[in-house]
């Protein structure tokens, strides 16, 4: 018997309850552009961390007994992708799921989530950092904002003023690294946020929107869980991009206009049914 006639990717990342983020995001988007959504928890959380008291259960040490019932299902993906990683140990377990689960029709989806405004996470220590830049080497696709693109590229980090030939320098850096397409994300602009979007072989573009509203948790987890889906489904990169940019947009505003707190994350509930399918 075979389980694998229905496209799926696999999405390592943590599950929060409350707070619209990492693996309750994914779920509902990459299912509805018609792919099965197969969760690996990093860990388990009440919340998100910034919603301030939250219940946590790390995962790490469950995870390769949870991926070995995989292996011995003979699970095959169309698509890999991971989020927010917790430790050295958990992103080792990445790469070793790559590895283990990749074939010639997989997509490796990674978004680097490491800090942001130029600030790298708490829990982030150097040997992290350090080890991210290995897994991105893994990627198909990486989805990188500004702070950890400076970062994966030892580019000092500034809020305004990039020229196009910077953006350019620090996206060639990192394709070099082995992924065929970089968007580097949330670049200010003026009215409007940015991406830079990269593809081996292709003039690189920039693809903007209008500001919306205030910041919000979880916008990263949106975008990213678009761009995964649409790789497996053979959407071109830039139109994906120009989709989740606009998506989380769109989600944005609905928010603002209920009222929701930044920390709630982005209503995508409200407006899902809009998203351009295959």
């Amino acid at each position: 018997m075979s389980h694998n006639h229905q496209k799926k990717i696999a999405v390592i990342n943590d599950m929060s309850g409350f707070g619209r983020c990492s693996l309750t995001v994914s779920l509902p988007i990459i299912s509805y552009l018609g792919i099965q959504c197969c969760p690996v928890p990093t860990s388990i959380l009440s919340n998100h961390m910034a919603l301030g008291e939250y219940f946590f259960d790390d995962y790490t040490d469950r995870m390769e007994e949870y991926i070995g019932k995989w292996k011995k299902l003979g699970l095959k993906f169309e698509g890999i992708a991971s989020g927010f990683l917790g430790s050295k140990e958990q992103i080792e377990m990445v790469i070793g799921f790559i590895r283990e689960f990749r074939s010639g029709r997989t997509k490796v989806i990674i978004d680097p989530v490491m800090g942001d405004h130029g600030r790298i996470y708490a829990t982030y220590t150097e040997e992290m950092c350090g080890e991210m830049e290995r897994l991105i080497e893994y990627g198909d696709i990486i989805t990188p904002n500004l702070t950890e693109c400076c970062r994966l590229t030892g580019t000092a980090y500034r809020e305004e003023g990039w020229e196009d030939a910077e953006l350019h320098d620090m996206a060639e850096k990192l394709s070099m690294r082995g992924p065929e397409k970089v968007v580097i994300t949330g670049i200010p602009q003026g009215e409007f946020i940015a991406n830079y979007v990269m593809e081996k072989g292709k003039e690189p573009k920039w693809i903007q929107v209008h500001k919306a509203g205030t910041e919000r948790s979880g916008t990263g987890d949106v975008f990213a869980s678009i761009i995964a889906a649409d790789a497996v489904n053979g959407v071109d990169f830039c139109r994906s991009v120009k989709k989740a940019s606009d998506f989380v947009r769109q989600g944005i505003l609905v928010s603002e206009e209920l009222r929701i707190p930044g920390t709630d994350g982005v209503c995508f509930e409200e407006i899902l049914y809009t998203l351009e399918r295959k």
